[in-house]
């Protein structure tokens, strides 16, 4: 059945985000592997042969930072990761132009912060980039800009902007490459019995509790965050492939449809673009806070948030602006467009129509989202 579904998920993915991390791309010393790297470039070309387009998003400036600097292990200061950035990107770059030429491909360097998919203007120029370089025959390489990130503006670690990226593509698969075989029952270095996990039809809490704490020297992510992206892509309708990267042909194995990581299937119907920003990539700047009847309105009957529903109002966020829905027990099942600021949600929640005009001098809206600016999440 794995094999069956594989094959299917495989024939239909046109275009591919592969997203490779830094320990398979450095050795122990933190060094860029140039033979493992040349592996995966003529991997890629393989993969563009069959038709295919494809976005490599790249971990491995800071990791190539730290070992060109000699420094043994990762800093943790803000400003000296920045440093090993702006040091190892240049680096990392022109290893991947000199390990495409051979095949004819131009690299193309993306660096981006969390709030380019926050702005609906910038997200949709990212996206409009990206088609333009696959129609110039280019390969899209993307890497978050750690020389300019700080905590505000950080995605937290590129498996979180791969899953971002292939929804903003609205691409069905998305590929992780890590140092793992696949997502384990348990942690195979303490436990002799973990068993790998071929397929995960739905990433539940029974799943995320196989992730342990795998963070390495020179990484930032782990299981757990590669269980947030591969759940990020697969609620927007796509699929996750999680396999070893630095496995012989890993690439070329998985596009042969052998058994090989961990396969997520999509747990959602494909979401149109304006959803996918809305629901799964602009970050909230509050929230909403509803009664179980609001709740089953936007759940069961399609219904717009009426101001009667909401509780309570949490954050600053101003009119157009991205919030949270939570139900009362704090769970977020939607995300959407407010048509009011906090400062007039806070004044109108709970009441019925009438009275808002009472309250505000004047009714702009009758929701406080509407239906059509709402996307809920899974």
């Amino acid at each position: 059945m794995d094999d069956t579904l594989r094959k299917t998920i495989l024939q239909s993915a046109k275009t591919v985000v592969v997203k490779v991390g830094t320990n398979v791309l450095t050795d122990d010393q933190g060094r860029l592997d140039r033979v493992r790297i040349q592996s995966l470039a003529d991997q890629l070309a393989r993969i563009r042969q069959s038709s295919r387009e494809v976005v490599l998003v790249s971990s491995g400036a800071i990791g190539a930072g730290i070992g060109l600097l000699n420094l043994g292990k990762r800093p943790t200061e803000l400003p000296q990761l920045q440093a090993c950035a702006a040091v190892g990107q240049s680096v990392l770059m022109q290893t991947y132009q000199e390990c495409l030429a051979p095949h004819q491909i131009a690299p193309a360097q993306i660096l981006l912060t969390a709030g380019d998919f926050d702005n609906r203007g910038r997200y949709l120029n990212v996206r409009h980039t990206i088609r333009s370089l696959f129609e110039y025959r280019c390969l899209p390489i993307i890497n978050e800009n750690d020389t300019v990130s700080v905590a505000e503006i950080r995605f937290g670690d590129n498996d979180h902007l791969a899953a971002m990226v292939a929804n903003l593509l609205q691409v069905p698969l998305l590929i992780l490459l890590t140092n793992v075989d696949g997502l384990y029952t348990a942690d195979p270095r303490s436990d002799r019995s973990a068993a790998l996990v071929p397929t995960v039809p739905h990433i539940d809490r029974a799943i995320t509790e196989m992730a342990g704490v795998t963070k390495s020297a020179l990484g930032t992510g782990g299981m757990k965050s590669k269980l947030r992206a591969a759940r990020l892509a697969t609620a927007a309708g796509g699929a996750v492939i999680m396999a070893n990267g630095s496995r012989p042909e890993v690439l070329d194995k998985i596009f042969a449809a052998d058994e090989i990581g961990t396969l997520f299937l999509p747990h959602g119907e494909s979401t149109p673009s304006w959803k996918r920003w809305l629901g799964y990539t602009a970050r909230p700047k509050g929230q909403l806070v509803l009664d179980e009847g609001a709740c089953n309105a936007l759940l069961k009957q399609g219904k717009s948030l009426l101001p009667v529903g909401v509780q309570s109002v949490q954050g600053i966020f101003g009119k157009g602006e991205v919030v949270s829905v939570l139900d009362h027990q704090g769970l977020e099942i939607a995300r959407g467009l407010s048509n009011y600021s906090s400062l007039d949600a806070e004044k109108i929640r709970g009441l019925n129509t009438d009275q808002i005009n009472r309250v505000l001098g004047k009714m702009p809206y009758v929701e406080i989202i509407h239906r059509d600016n709402l996307a809920l999440i899974e």
